[in-house]
């Protein structure tokens, strides 16, 4: 299947200068994908001269005259740059010229513009991000990561829906195990609306696992894990804050004196290796599930690669069919509640 993505260019901390080198590095290596780099056209056209890339055949470029700044109130994006890069990519998933959009622009107003423009999907209430999160076994889909501080127990069963999908779908699994996340395995762990999600999940036909911990989204027990967005930034951002915490104590130690660099310099392939497996750029972009169309989120400072990374999920959910598939799902198990 042909993919077309539309790359809002002018998002993220470094704009240009990153999104377009990203773009071009995967045309390269991806022959049957189109790129529409939507952005301001002078800057655009810049970085495409300096890369030796302004004759690719693929690639087009949709000038936007207006930027969504990474400190931007969503209301001001949505309501007073209606020609930002942001909404002009998104416009093009809207159309059906594109489809998926990939940003990494200002996240509350890739969301709201998104969520204006694009609509739910039939039957979802909510969007929800979801994020890949490596394990010992390989990796895990995690939603919601922050679009939804509170939840009922039925947009925690749609989560579980959209993300036992999304791995199906571009994964090729047939039944994802999904685990929805809590303070305890036992069933009378928990709140009354995760208690009440978890009889729904049960009861919905998905791999559902059960109940899962905080460690037990680093082993990799489930394919997916629900849970609020409340809790899941706050897992999110304390995984990062501990990764810091770990590096840090380690370039103290191998500095505290001439042995520790001694052993610094035997241990640096290893470390290496180490720094590679949890390097979070292999795992950048974020899907905002259960609307009607495919954006991904980028981190805002990623660099060529990790964006790279962002357009290759893109394309593969668009491949997947995944809109399509949870539309289905969520379709079937209405069909079954009547």
């Amino acid at each position: 299947m042909a993919v077309t993505v539309a790359v809002d260019c002018m998002g993220g901390d470094h704009g240009p200068r990153v999104t377009v080198p990203a773009a071009v590095e995967y045309l390269r290596s991806a022959t049957d994908v189109d790129v529409i780099l939507v952005g301001l056209q002078d800057a655009v056209q810049e970085q495409l001269r300096a890369l030796g890339a302004e004759n690719i055949s693929r690639l087009s470029i949709r000038h936007a005259s207006e930027v969504v700044a990474m400190d931007e109130a969503p209301a001001t994006a949505l309501r007073g740059k209606k020609d930002s890069s942001m909404r002009v990519a998104i416009n093009l998933v809207k159309d059906g010229e594109a489809h998926a959009c990939i940003s990494a622009g200002n996240t509350g107003a890739l969301m709201a513009i998104s969520r204006f423009v694009l609509k739910m999907l039939p039957e979802i209430e909510r969007p929800a991000i979801c994020s890949i999160l490596p394990t010992r076994t390989g990796h895990t889909h995690m939603l919601d990561l922050g679009a939804n501080v509170d939840c009922t127990a039925e947009h925690l069963l749609q989560f579980g829906i959209m993300g036992s999908v999304l791995v199906s779908s571009v994964e090729g699994k047939a039944t994802p195990s999904v685990g929805l996340l809590n303070i305890g395995e036992e069933d009378i762990k928990g709140n009354e609306v995760v208690k009440r999600a978890a009889e729904l999940l049960r009861a919905s036909g998905l791999n559902f696992y059960g109940n899962v911990e905080g460690d037990d989204i680093y082993k990799g027990t489930t394919d997916v894990v629900v849970c609020d967005g409340f809790v899941g930034n706050v897992a999110l951002k304390a995984s990062e804050g501990v990764i810091r915490l770990m590096g840090g104590y380690l370039r103290e130690e191998f500095h505290r004196n001439v042995f520790t660099k001694v052993a610094g310099l035997i241990a640096k392939p290893v470390l290496a290796a180490f720094r590679n497996r949890i390097d979070p750029r292999h795992y950048n972009g974020a899907t905002l599930l259960g609307l009607r169309g495919i954006v991904v989120k980028s981190h805002g400072s990623a660099d060529h690669m990790a964006f790279r990374i962002a357009i290759g999920r893109a394309v593969d959910e668009a491949r997947g069919g995944v809109l399509k598939h949870i539309t289905e799902r969520m379709s079937a198990l209405q069909k079954e509640a009547v």
